[in-house]
Order: C-alpha cells, then structure tokens, then sequence
C-alpha cells in the first residue's frame, strides 16, 4: 500500500492556501485531509447530528487513498468532532447528544450522591460594549459589542453553578433573553441549532475562591464559602474564540471532575 504521506492530491491548494507541491515540507497530507474536513464543516455542507460522506467517497472526492482520509477522520473523531457510531458510519458531533454535552459539563456528585439533572434559568441577557479583557479573549476590535449573559444552574433544586458568558454580538445576532428563556436544549445546543456556532473545544483555568455578596445570595451560601472559580474559552471550527465563561460553583456537593489520557 502506498505510503499516505507521499501521495500528491489533485486539488490545486492546500488548506492553507499553498501551491500543493510546496505543502509536504508544512503538513502531512492526512492532516491537509483534516484541515478540508473542517472548511467543510465551518461551511455548513454537514450540519451537526448530519451523517458525513463515507471514506471510500471522501477519497474519491480529494483523490488521496482511504488511509489518508480514515487517519484524517480517526483524528476528527478522537477530538469529538466527529462520532463513530458502528454500523451506521461518521456523524457530525452535535451538543444535542449527551455525550457530547457532558464533556463541557465536568461537575459530578460526590461520592454516594447521586447526580440531578440540571436546570438551568437566565438571570440577565444584554448587549454591550466588550470590557478589554473579554476582547482579548475573542480576539475582538475595540468598540465591538458582546452578548453578557448570567446564568444559574441548580441540580436537584440547589443553586449550584454561577455562569457569566460574554459571546461576539456578530455571531450571536438576535440573542434574546426570551429565547433563552425559552429554550429547553443545551445552551450550547441553543447556539448550534439557532445561531449555527458549535463549541468544539475549550480552554480552562481553576482555583479556589470565597463567595462575595453577590455570589453567595445567587448560590444560597454564607459569604466568604469556598467555591471553585472556572474561566473557560470556548472555540468553534477554525480555532475561532466564540465563548468567554466564568463560572462560580459550589463545591459541598459537587466536585470538578476531568480524565487525562
């Protein structure tokens, strides 16, 4: 069998744009495979929960062999972009599916307690001038707007999560506190289906706070309670920033939760 990485495609330009024959010094062809695969994604040509070509036709479409695309989509697929589901082929990953929605979601019950579902409630939904730091953070120009949202998660009727969310007023036009409201899907889901971003991957940071005023009315604690403070950037296809949260939640039933592979 051929070796994957020495194949030439017929395709004029990589994915960055390059002259095919100069792109084996910048790029596996598998991962030029990968970096088409999601320009098709960011497009919309497979929409989340949507079943991909398969690779004997992905093949066919960029003329590489099917190792190349089977190692290019094995990636997409590690990165939860994509899901496998046997005997049925590749899916577009969507935040509809709770295997998908619980990788962003990490909080779990203490040992012996049983975790509730969640319920979440909208504090406060307005538009404003982005603060510098959230800017920075997506990566936005000065004067540029942004959706502030607060939101609270309770779990068994327990106030348990403080969520403030900034997100680009551009991608999010529209955004509503009544449709937020109204809406009974992840939030995440809500942005997928309604505004067409999907969160494909974040970025976190943690340490331990005391509850201020203002948190401790929110979550029902006593002022100056522990909780665990989790900022979080959130990206969409392309690496493109779409998601500032910072996240205040209690810790005397939950912990925080992660997997390192």
């Amino acid at each position: 069998m051929a070796d994957p990485r020495l194949e030439a495609p017929a395709w004029s330009k990589n994915a960055a744009g390059r002259p095919a024959g100069a792109s084996a010094a910048f790029s596996p062809l598998y991962r030029q495979i990968k970096d088409l695969l999601v320009q098709s994604l960011d497009r919309g040509e497979w929409k989340p929960g949507e079943l991909i070509p398969s690779e004997i036709d992905l093949a066919a479409r960029f003329q590489v062999s099917q190792g190349t695309v089977r190692k290019a989509v094995d990636e997409l697929a590690a990165e939860h972009v994509l899901l496998r589901r046997q005997g049925k082929g590749t899916f577009v990953a969507t935040h509809h599916e709770a295997r998908v929605r619980f990788r962003f979601l990490r909080l779990a019950a203490d040992e012996g307690a049983e975790t509730e579902s969640a319920e979440s409630r909208i504090l406060d939904c307005r538009r404003l001038r982005a603060p510098a730091d959230v800017a920075r953070a997506l990566e936005l120009r000065a004067g540029e707007t942004v959706f502030a949202l607060r939101r609270l998660l309770t779990f068994g009727g327990v106030p348990t999560v403080l969520d403030d969310i900034y997100l680009p007023g551009s991608a999010f036009r529209g955004l509503t506190v009544e449709a937020l409201s109204a809406n009974k899907a992840p939030l995440y889901g809500f942005f997928e289906s309604e505004f067409g971003v999907s969160m494909i991957r974040a970025d976190e940071k943690l340490r331990a706070v005391s509850a201020t005023d203002e948190a401790a009315t929110a979550l029902d604690l006593t002022v100056g309670a522990p909780l665990l403070q989790v900022e979080r950037i959130s990206y969409t296809y392309g690496d493109r920033p779409m998601e500032v949260r910072r996240g205040l939640y209690r810790t005397d039933r939950y912990h925080y939760r992660n997997s390192l592979n």
